[in-house]
């Protein structure tokens, strides 16, 4: 009875073996159906934040010319990049606000766009790669020790071609008729529009001509700051300042109403209704910080050994709409000047 009972046990134990040897087996070779998730899986997803002091056309073109080098580079939204935009609305409280969430979020880069976007992000971020795009002095600005080496976590590409501000004042001189002033506005709070000012009054001086500055500190003031050129000026300057550019229609509807010619500094804005800009694609100048990211990400670039780079080429651009609105006659040799992509109806 015994040896009957001891067979039987081990009949069953036999039994359980053969069983949890079948669902091994089983288990082994189900993942194989999966194995491709688990490859995509193991590559790491980027993370990036993107910080913007203001929405506007130039500003968001270089938003998408960065994210369009990554793209070209490998890296894409929803498959291996994670990206965070935050829009400060033209707040510098906002800005800095934005920067204290991006040091704690654990990102692999953030970009930064317009200089108190910038300079809050270096405030405030130590640990992480910041790269900037649309700054017009990043040395007056704080951001980096020098432009060909930077020496921090800092570095990127600054929208200020040397030669672009002289070179429209010049041409401002030459083709505005009986002009003796230019008015220059701006909100000097803003670090970016000092520099671009300085050297505007520099270059109007230097010509002969007379500068009348209206200042503004909010959006709320461009109007009456526009309208109190008129009578004085002979033609109205808007350098690359975000508070202006961001409420130009304003300046545009007081320019068409006086007829005063209005002269900007981003092509972006003479699609907008300036007349005319010598410039560069705002896109080129993100794309090309696009291009810095992926040294950085990919190639284990150091930020403090990366040159900040300036805009390639400087154009004409010309808005025929806006000319005949502003009274700013447009002669053959004018249009001579400007290649089709650039002249704006």
């Amino acid at each position: 009875m015994k040896k009957r009972n001891f067979r039987v046990l081990l009949a069953i134990c036999l039994s359980c073996m053969l069983i949890m040897t079948a669902c091994g087996a089983k288990t082994e070779s189900e993942p194989s159906s999966s194995g491709g998730q688990a490859s995509s899986s193991s590559e790491k997803k980027i993370k990036i934040g993107i910080t913007q002091i203001v929405e506007h056309a130039s500003l968001d073109e270089a938003r998408k010319g960065f994210l369009k080098a990554l793209q070209d580079n490998g890296y894409e939204e929803g498959k291996n990049l994670e990206v965070d935009f935050q829009n400060a609305q033209n707040d510098l409280n906002n800005a800095s606000t934005i920067a204290q969430k991006f040091s704690t979020d654990k990102l692999d880069l953030v970009l930064a766009i317009a200089t108190p976007s910038a300079q809050a992000a270096a405030q405030n971020i130590k640990d992480v790669p910041i790269l900037f795009t649309a700054v017009t002095d990043p040395l007056g600005a704080g951001l980096v020790k020098s432009m060909e080496a930077p020496g921090g976590n800092v570095t990127g590409t600054t929208d200020m071609h040397p030669e672009a501000v002289s070179t429209l004042m010049k041409f401002i001189q030459q083709n505005v008729k009986d002009v003796s002033a230019i008015g220059i506005m701006a909100n000097e709070g803003e670090q970016n529009t000092v520099a671009n000012v300085k050297e505007a009054e520099a270059a109007i001086q230097e010509l002969g001509l007379k500068v009348v500055k209206a200042p503004v500190t909010n959006s709320s003031e461009v109007k009456q700051a526009a309208e109190s050129l008129a009578g004085k000026v002979q033609a109205i300057y808007v350098p690359q300042d975000n508070t202006i550019v961001s409420a130009l229609s304003t300046v545009v509807g007081v320019a068409n109403d006086k007829k005063i010619p209005l002269f900007v500094a981003e092509k972006d804005s003479v699609k907008n209704g300036g007349v005319a800009s010598f410039g560069f694609e705002y896109f080129d100048i993100g794309y090309t910080t696009g291009k810095m990211a992926v040294d950085i990400l990919k190639n284990g670039k150091n930020p403090a050994e990366l040159a900040v780079q300036y805009p390639e080429t400087l154009d004409l651009a010309l808005n025929l709409k806006s000319a005949a609105a502003q009274g700013f006659e447009v002669t053959d040799a004018i249009k001579s000047e400007v290649k089709p992509e650039n002249l704006f109806e």
